[in-house]
């Protein structure tokens, strides 16, 4: 039986403190009934006792101490979800706004997800062709992986993002779609999202959740839980592989930061809140793939380090939770190098088993060794040559800055081309041979038979 307590006993922001609650759970929907007959939504998260803190979604203007009356509805917050959500924009809570009508749902789930038992989970195995060398070669994309991209403010994420979206597929598909969830965006970002996915003839592929910039806060919060339950449906439901992209997670940390600040608690490191790192793992752990499945759930976070610190808490943590990382370099950017992907910082933890016969090519992992040790070498004599002058590197030296320039300007800087995995690696072994044989010590002398192409 539901129970109606009239009035509030404080408000304080984004929050009411009801008092005399019993019953009441974590993460329950609340409905709010104002003296002009409308309804506002809420949803405990705090309780002491029976008194239960509620943040409302969208915000207590007008609210009455007196005369509000609230509704436990006895349940946490369920997103509706059916196929038909392919191909549509929602808020940021899940509500449709493309203008299109409401979803006839199949089922509703709770956006906090289940738990899934470790056993249960496959390890993930193939790859993800995203079109971009960088990543496909060296920090390959595994079905079931959770790889952020870590940039800084003003560089090209929404544009990789996007590229991203436009260029990615898998061997089998017709099986294949992508959740894209986006918060704290600006109005004019969005509607580039939008607009460049419509261009590409991927929205009918494409499951979009857009959380503004001026929405409330406890949006924010909800966005990417809507996002991965909308996922985890149509992958482990309907079995698909979804690829999730959650941009930008630093809006998210932020956003949650002030949530935890109006509630009282006691800040942590740079003032965000000491449970960060279970918050970000409740939602990166979603990723993977579940046995009885045919789908899986891949996630792509981006984020912007402040300042370009990757020692900022929330790549710090990002990367303690995930496999890897591609870093985005502002020097390459500074350049016109685009994507601005650094290649020695960057890594893939699961590529190694998801590469190579039956995946990619039997080559790959070869030339993504050398391609790491040989860049590695260009670094060093890059400090070397500013010590001593260019000049008087040696013949091989020299070679070394050649090819690191090539490399650079050929391998990393593709703009928006689309390259399959084939001419991806056909490119590094072209590249590489321009360098001595002998300085190739990561490859075995049969694959350089096959794959070196004497100058």
């Amino acid at each position: 039986m539901l129970v109606e307590h009239v009035g509030l006993n404080q408000i304080s922001g984004s929050l009411v403190v009801l008092d005399g609650v019993e019953d009441a759970f974590y993460e329950e929907m609340v409905e709010l009934r104002l003296d002009d007959g409308s309804t506002r939504q809420g949803r405990i998260v705090q309780i002491e006792g029976d008194k239960a803190v509620i943040q409302v979604f969208a915000g207590t203007k007008n609210l009455s101490m007196s005369n509000t009356g609230t509704v436990l509805k006895g349940k946490p917050m369920e997103i509706a979800l059916s196929p038909e959500i392919v191909g549509r924009v929602f808020d940021g809570l899940g509500r449709p706004a493309d203008g299109l009508g409401e979803i006839f749902p199949e089922c509703r789930m709770n956006i906090n997800g289940t738990a899934i038992n470790p056993v249960s989970r496959v390890y993930p195995r193939n790859y993800i062709n995203t079109g971009i060398s960088s990543i496909d070669c060296l920090a390959t994309l595994i079905r079931g992986q959770k790889l952020p991209i870590f940039s800084g403010s003003g560089m090209k994420h929404n544009e990789l993002a996007v590229q991203i979206v436009r260029q990615a597929t898998i061997s089998d598909n017709d099986n294949f779609a992508i959740v894209f969830a986006a918060m704290g965006v600006k109005n004019d970002v969005a509607d580039y999202f939008k607009k460049s996915f419509e261009n590409a003839n991927v929205m009918n592929r494409v499951v979009m959740f857009l959380n503004h910039s001026n929405d409330p806060i406890i949006e924010r919060i909800i966005t990417p839980r809507c996002a991965l339950t909308a996922a985890e449906y149509l992958a482990f439901k309907c079995n698909m592989n979804i690829l999730v992209i959650l941009t930008d997670m630093t809006s998210y940390a932020e956003a949650l930061r002030e949530f935890s600040s109006s509630k009282g608690e006691i800040p942590g490191r740079k003032g965000f809140p000491g449970y960060l790192y279970s918050d970000l793992a409740s939602l990166y752990e979603r990723a993977g793939i579940v046995e009885g499945s045919d789908g899986s759930v891949t996630q792509i976070p981006i984020l912007t380090m402040p300042n370009d610190d990757i020692t900022h808490p929330i790549p710090d943590l990002t990367g303690f939770i995930t496999e890897g990382q591609i870093v985005l370099d502002r020097s390459l950017d500074a350049t016109g190098i685009y994507p601005p992907v650094s290649v020695l910082p960057s890594l893939s933890r699961l590529m190694k088993d998801g590469i190579g016969a039956g995946y990619t090519r039997d080559d790959h992992k070869a030339l993504a060794d050398q391609l790491f040790a040989s860049y590695a070498s260009v670094q060093d004599v890059k400090s070397l040559a500013s010590v001593i002058g260019e000049e008087e590197l040696s013949a091989n030296d020299k070679l070394l800055l050649k090819f690191g320039k090539a490399f650079e300007e050929r391998f990393i800087n593709q703009g928006n081309q689309n390259r399959s995995i084939n001419e991806t690696l056909d490119l590094g072994w072209e590249l590489l041979s321009m360098l001595p044989r002998e300085l190739l010590d990561r490859v075995s002398d049969d694959v350089l038979d096959a794959h070196y192409k004497k100058k």
